[in-house]
Formats: C-alpha cells, structure tokens, sequence
C-alpha cells in the first residue's frame, strides 16, 4: 500500500488517540494525574523527529529549491525562522503558565493555540511525506506525542475556569488541525509539479517543525535533555535517529 492511500488511515488512528488520551485528562477533573512516563518512547519519537527534519525534510527542501535554480539556502533560512518562531510560542506560553496571578482560562487558551499551531505544522509536515516507509515511521512518532500532548491540554483545560462545553470545544479545535494539516500538506505535494518552490517551502518548514519537536520543544522537559541522561532512553533516541538514516537509503 503506498504512502498516500495508507494517511487517511493513520490520520484518523492519531485523531483516536488524541480524543481518547484527552478525554481521560478531562474526566479526571484537575486531579493529580500526571501525563504518563512515555520513556523510551519519547526518546525514540525525539531521535525521529531530528532524523526526519535532518535527513529527510530538510534535504527535500534543499533539492528542489536547486532545482529550480535558486542559489540562495531558503530551506535553511525557513527552517531556522520555523523553529525560532514555535520557540518563542513557546516560551510565551510558559511565561503566562508561570506566573502567580495568571488567569486560569489564559493560561489554557494559550496551552490551545500552542499546541494547535504544532498540530497544524506537523500534519502538514506528516501529509507531504511521500513513501510508505517514511509515512509510517513519521506516523510512530507522531501517535506517541499526540498522545502526550492531548493528555496534558486536558488535564489543563480541565483545570481552568472554562464549562464543560467550552473545554471540548477548545480541544476539538486542538485535535481538527492535525488532520487540517495534513490536508494542507497533502494538497501541496499533489501540486508540486505545477509550484515546485511551494512544495519546497512546505518540506522547510516541515523541517523546522520535527527539528523543533526533536529538540527544543519542552525546554527544560524536552526528552532529548531529561530522557537522554539515562542510557537506555538515549539509545532510543539513537535508535529513532538511526532508523531515519536507514529509510533514507
């Protein structure tokens, strides 16, 4: 099966885990659940991402701008400004997550953008893959951190100051724009012959998403600086790298 028939499948598996991990959180009504211990997994999903932006994305993105007879690194610029961009997202985030007298329903809202903007980058990013192989591996990795992130935005939207209905509304907005983003992603590969430079902005800013994911995202609890101080979890994270690598050949 290729890789184009077999993504509606695998969007609609990562569109499951993402209601049935959210919904947990939500029902546990501001418990003191933690997002489970992912582990080896998310190490294993960080040294994906790295090798996929690295390896794949990125060098796609570099081989058709040549292509198309432009000289000047656009794959590298974009990519960088991708992942300075969700970066800063981030850090504004955690900045009103900190604070003492921060608003509980501002603080959830902007966990949703977030989270929403990396779910829209990363169905994209997931949608222009073109090989089966690929589109499953990015697939593994994607399934284990949907599910923690769609864990961890319910349980802080459970604690917010929102009503119920509000609460599945913001995170069926969260959980729309990975499938958006696929569409989206899916739509520029199925156009590339006709906007080449187009196709290969998208696999840039592919780039600077999975290289974001698989290192900074987190800052401080990112799995390639918590996870990989244990040996075991570093060699997933080596493993995930290494089986990009494989792919690629």
């Amino acid at each position: 099966m290729s890789g184009m028939a077999l993504k509606p499948l695998l969007v609609v598996v990562v569109v499951l885990v993402s209601l049935a991990a959210g919904r947990s959180a939500i029902r546990a009504k501001g418990s003191d659940l933690h997002k489970p211990a992912l582990g080896f997994g998310e190490a294993f999903a960080a040294g994906i991402f790295l090798g996929a932006g690295l390896i794949h994305m990125l060098g796609d993105a570099e081989g058709a701008f040549v292509a198309a007879n432009v000289n000047y690194p656009f794959a590298m610029v974009i990519c960088g400004a991708v992942m300075l961009l969700l970066l800063w997202i981030e850090h504004l985030a955690n900045q009103s997550s900190a604070s003492p007298a921060g608003n509980k329903k501002l603080v959830a809202f902007s966990a949703v953008l977030m989270l929403s903007i990396h779910s829209l980058l990363m169905g994209a990013a997931f949608g222009i893959s073109i090989s089966a192989a690929l589109t499953m591996v990015i697939f593994v990795a994607v399934l284990a951190h949907k599910g923690s992130a769609s864990f961890a935005l319910g349980l802080e939207l459970s604690r917010s100051q929102f009503s119920l209905s509000s609460v599945w509304c913001l995170f069926m907005f969260f959980v729309a724009m990975f499938p958006l983003g696929a569409l989206l992603g899916q739509s520029v590969s199925g156009a590339a012959k006709a906007y080449p430079l187009v196709e290969a902005s998208i696999s840039a800013v592919a780039a600077g998403t999975f290289l974001f994911f698989g290192t900074l995202h987190g800052l401080a609890t990112s799995p390639m600086i918590v996870r990989c101080c244990n040996q075991r979890e570093f060699v997933g994270a080596v493993a995930g790298f290494t089986l990009m690598a494989v792919v690629a050949i």
